[in-house]
């Protein structure tokens, strides 16, 4: 089994896929995507998680997310929504340890209930009722 850590997947822009880039942060379309046009936002420098990134990089990563919302919406106009998030560690689902944003496209009756999004993490915290 290849260990996508050693050497650092991410740090290879060639091996993991270029989709877009700025000074300093990359976009990659996932190896294993949730949906078609799953795409990773990676900060260049090797950091382990999204809390050890610079203010700058934190920026460079929000300006490509906005781009590649842009691009996936021209390329696929059923895509209605997003789900945006960053696994931080490994007791959170973090199994390449160098930073990466997942931004997911959503289209409508992709799954039954969509409700909750990202709380499916926990899958029983999924559905909720609101309280009145």
């Amino acid at each position: 089994m290849i260990d996508p850590n050693n050497p650092c997947l991410f740090c290879n822009i060639k091996e993991s896929g270029l989709a877009n880039q700025n000074k300093l942060a990359y976009a990659s379309y996932d190896t294993y995507p949730v949906s078609d046009l799953h795409c990773l936002i990676i900060p260049k420098r090797h950091v382990k998680d999204y809390f050890d990134l610079t203010d700058e990089e934190v920026i460079a990563c929000n300006e490509l997310i906005k781009l590649i919302k842009k691009e996936i919406e021209l390329k696929d106009p059923s895509v209605e929504g997003f789900n945006l998030g960053t696994n931080t560690g490994q007791t959170a689902g973090q199994s390449i340890l160098h930073c990466h944003i997942h931004i997911i496209p959503r289209r409508k009756g992709d799954v039954d209930n969509p409700q909750g999004g990202i709380r499916s993490v926990i899958p029983q915290k999924q559905h909720y009722k609101r309280k009145s």
